[in-house]
């Protein structure tokens, strides 16, 4: 599995610089950004293993599902269970996806292609460590099991305890996010950057109600996939930015057992 990641990403690389161009106002290294993409993909996939390992409820723990256990934040949504609500919800996570590929219409980001390709994978790798991470050592009941419309055997399943945090929204804010931010660092003057970042904003709010609804998340849940997600959308791109001046910067580490990215602050 790390040899597959280690080759998609060098070829991923190849095609970045060979079509990144001085126009860009990125800087992307096959040393610091490859690390961090092998990483983000191997710890998903470890965090993935996680997940479906659990253990589900037992018919016992079921039984004595009360949502006044629920802290009050989040009590009004236990016991939500809307199918169609999350039948719904796929639709703008999978087409937030394909989002940024509305920005190749920008000539400058077109001739860009592989570069911004590269953040993007990146993005969505750091993404997707983090939610699966999350959820992998984290078990919190789904809203749906207070529900007595759902039925026993779905509440017993492994997913139920997969509550902790929102990966659809995460996932969708990471992509929609980072599309805007791109947009908006190769046209800082345009009059849409402002209409592209309220879209940016709405979607993946959209999609964090209808998994409420659906039963799937509570709202802190949706409230920590939100700012996840964008932060890695705004984030990425910026600590690759020519001219950062955050003091931010990103950088890859290893140990005998422990392969990652951590994020530095200079004051």
């Amino acid at each position: 599995m790390k040899r597959i990641l280690a080759v998609l990403t060098l070829f991923t690389f190849l095609a970045g610089e060979a079509y990144s161009q001085d126009n860009s106002p990125y800087k992307t290294s096959f040393k610091v950004d490859a690390p961090i993409i092998v990483a983000g993909m191997g710890l998903t996939y470890y965090g993935l293993t996680r997940m479906q390992d659990k253990n589900g409820l037992t018919e016992e723990e079921v039984a004595n599902l009360n949502k006044n256990d629920v802290n009050r934040f989040d009590r009004f949504s236990a016991g939500w269970d809307s199918e169609s609500a999350d039948n719904l919800s796929d639709f703008p996570f999978y087409g937030s996806f394909v989002a940024p590929l509305a920005l190749l219409l920008d000539e400058d980001v077109k001739s860009n292609a592989g570069q911004v390709f590269v953040l993007y994978w990146e993005t969505m790798a750091v993404t997707g460590a983090f939610f699966t991470m999350a959820n992998g050592h984290v078990e919190r009941v789904r809203p749906n099991a207070y529900s007595p419309d759902v039925s026993l055997s779905e509440k017993m399943r492994s997913n139920t305890k997969n509550a902790f945090y929102g990966g659809h929204n995460s996932a969708t804010a990471g992509a929609t996010f980072f599309a805007a931010k791109v947009f908006h660092d190769f046209n800082p003057d345009s009059p849409a950057r402002h209409y592209v970042w309220a879209a940016a904003a709405t979607v993946p709010a959209v999609v964090g109600y209808m998994r409420m609804r659906a039963g799937k998340h509570f709202l802190s849940d949706v409230i920590i996939g939100y700012v996840v997600g964008a932060g890695a959308g705004i984030l990425v791109p910026q600590l690759h930015k020519k001219s950062n001046n955050t003091n931010l910067s990103l950088f890859p580490v290893a140990a005998p057992d422990y392969r990652g990215a951590a994020l530095s602050y200079t004051f």
